[in-house]
């Protein structure tokens, strides 16, 4: 993949119609479901991922920022396509690292897939596995 850096913000390259905020704490998690519909234009949209590196979760917060700046925001599809797997800490994330949301994007991307995908991006470890894998 290409990458381009520049000192600029996001907000004054992009139309804001044309940015999405990617954020766990949307309710928008079928909005990458639509890719497949026809519904949504993948090509014509800027994805902003991992608007904050921390290394603690603030709830809502990457959420409040994208509305601040009146951004359309979305989530991966975890809760539509993953279940809670048991766990002995009753331990259960969708907030993903950087890496992670990349993995899952560019491998939907390759694939067409969402459990594909999910299965590329999503630890274990943060206490979600796709259906098939749950009794195990």
């Amino acid at each position: 993949f290409k990458m381009d850096t520049t000192p600029e913000s996001y907000l004054d390259l992009f139309p804001l119609d044309a940015i999405v905020y990617l954020t766990p704490d949307s309710e928008n998690g079928k909005y990458f479901t639509c890719f497949r519909q026809g519904r949504t234009r993948a090509k014509d949209k800027v994805y902003v991922l991992g608007g904050l590196v921390d290394e603690s979760i603030h709830k809502q917060l990457t959420l409040r920022r994208a509305r601040e700046q009146s951004l359309q925001t979305a989530r991966l599809p975890i809760r539509e396509y993953m279940v809670k797997a048991p766990n002995a800490r009753n331990y259960h994330s969708e907030t993903l690292a950087i890496n992670q949301v990349f993995d899952v994007l560019s491998t939907y991307y390759e694939t067409r897939s969402w459990p594909a995908a999910l299965r590329a991006g999503v630890s274990s470890g943060k206490g979600y596995v796709l259906p098939d894998t749950a009794e195990q």
